[in-house]
């Protein structure tokens, strides 16, 4: 295991074309395929960085900021934002282009919580993120922030599956 990676190292741009069996009834994107891309732009990142096999723990809420249409561009970018003993955090960010006008139109943020497994499925540990530009380094701390809430409603839940046995 390294001492440790800066983002630009593991960083992920994925591009796909919207075709036919990726849309709905209206022509847009279906949300489930745009959800399938973004969790391969984050475990592809998530393996350059661990240089080992990852599996998605969470996806925290995704909103649909804007429709993608049939026929458009998505590009869709990662980077890890933070890293804990054996997972980590990894930032995707949605792009949608209209190729016949070049507009371009930010249709989706996500953040993946992806866990580092060795051969025998155990969790593994894992290099540090180095974050080195300014803008890295305040993804880390947000993302320190966001692992502390989703630790908090992960100990609420299984608080209230306890109770309820």
């Amino acid at each position: 295991m390294s001492a440790g990676k800066p983002p630009k190292d593991s960083w992920v741009e994925m591009t796909e074309l919207v075709l036919p069996q990726h849309t709905n009834q209206r022509g847009t994107a279906f949300g489930g395929t745009v959800v399938s891309w973004v969790d391969i732009a984050a475990s592809v990142c998530a393996m350059r960085h661990c240089e080992i096999g990852v599996v998605t723990a969470s996806i925290d809420a995704m909103h649909f900021l804007a429709p993608v249409k049939r026929g458009w561009i998505i590009t869709i970018f990662a980077a890890v934002n933070y890293t804990g003993t054996t997972s980590l955090e990894v930032g995707v960010k949605v792009l949608a282009e209209n190729p016949l006008s070049g507009r371009k139109f930010h249709t989706a943020t996500a953040y993946l919580t992806m866990v580092a497994l060795d051969e025998y499925n155990k969790p593994t540990p894992i290099p540090p993120v180095l974050p080195q530009t300014d803008e890295e380094k305040e993804r880390f701390e947000a993302a320190k922030e966001r692992k502390k809430r989703r630790l908090e409603v992960r100990d609420e839940t299984k608080r209230r599956k306890s109770q309820k046995k």
